[in-house]
């Protein structure tokens, strides 16, 4: 619905209950604090389905403004995430909450496991949802009718947002004020925010280094963060070779042992996803080739086609 000066004001609501994940509902917080320092007319209210304070999982108690019912007009949900909402599944007040919540919002969200509170009361039925990585499996079994998407950060299908877990609600957040007030602003918050970089959500939950084994010898590691740092530099078998003290022989065979591929395998990943990156975040295809160390568009083109037909690295299935 168009912003008009009259209704310009954006009401967020957060709905929070006991055994919530404390990063699931900060995150998004911050996000949507420093998007109104900068002028966005948001409002924020944080709210438990009885109007009671809670504790998160951690054990920290978070003081909330009002119960469910008097949260007024609402704009945004965010529905933040816990393990309760997987293993015992959400309590009745809770979904009660959300149902009275989601209705007339423009904009119904989740982070992490609260994808399985929409789920409870049929928000996602025929829609892609995510969740985090750990309960994608889940999620699809209890909710058969749902289309799960293993792999992104977050997902919208019509008014209904869900991202993966914790850090990624964060990138939610900034995706909806992007898509309310521009991506200027957005990248303005990422910044004050000091994130090493936005995330889109079609990227993966995890990143190459993040999702391969971790290497046990530190020569190893230092090589891997080392390719994760810089994609483009020249990290030919030789060069990592001689930077490892090793002679090609040998470094191939124990990077095969430890991380579980070829050094070259992990290369071409590291530079495909971070020329992935650059493309979801606006730059031309030929400047991430050249920023990725991929070179050119059809060098790039290539690896992406190859990626496609091969299992991911470090899947698996």
């Amino acid at each position: 619905m168009p912003i008009t000066p009259a209704n310009r004001r954006r009401a967020v609501v957060v709905l929070v209950f006991d055994g919530v994940r404390l990063l699931d509902v900060t995150g998004p917080l911050e996000v949507f604090d420093v998007a109104r320092s900068m002028g966005a007319p948001y409002d924020v209210t944080v709210c438990s389905p009885d109007g009671a304070d809670v504790t998160t999982s951690g054990g920290l108690r978070l003081g909330v403004t009002c119960p469910a019912r008097a949260a007024g007009r609402v704009d945004t949900l965010v529905v933040p995430g816990g393990e309760v909402l997987v293993e015992a599944g959400p309590p009745a007040g809770l979904l009660d909450a959300i149902r009275l919540l989601a209705t007339g919002a423009r904009r119904v969200t989740s982070i992490c496991a609260g994808s399985f509170a929409l789920g409870s009361i049929g928000l996602l039925n025929g829609l892609r949802a995510t969740t985090h990585w750990r309960h994608t499996a889940t999620l699809a079994r209890r909710f058969p009718t749902v289309t799960v998407d293993e792999e992104s950060i977050y997902v919208r299908d019509g008014r209904v947002l869900t991202s993966a877990g914790v850090s990624a609600g964060i990138d939610l957040a900034l995706a909806l004020v992007a898509e309310d007030e521009g991506d200027v602003l957005a990248h303005r918050i990422a910044q004050d925010l000091v994130l090493f970089m936005r995330r889109h959500g079609a990227q993966p939950q995890l990143s190459v280094p993040a999702r391969t084994a971790r290497p046990r010898r530190s020569l190893l590691r230092d090589l891997c963060d080392r390719i994760a740092a810089d994609p483009a530099a020249d990290h030919s078998l030789s060069a990592l070779a001689r930077h490892a003290g090793l002679s090609v022989r040998h470094l191939s065979r124990r990077f095969k042992e430890e991380v579980g591929c070829t050094p070259a395998e992990y290369v071409a990943s590291v530079r495909v996803e971070a020329a992935s990156a650059l493309i979801l975040s606006g730059e031309s295809i030929a400047c991430a080739a050249r920023r990725s160390g991929l070179g050119s568009e059809e060098t790039l083109r290539r690896a992406l086609r190859r990626q496609q037909r091969a299992p991911r690295l470090g899947s698996t299935g």
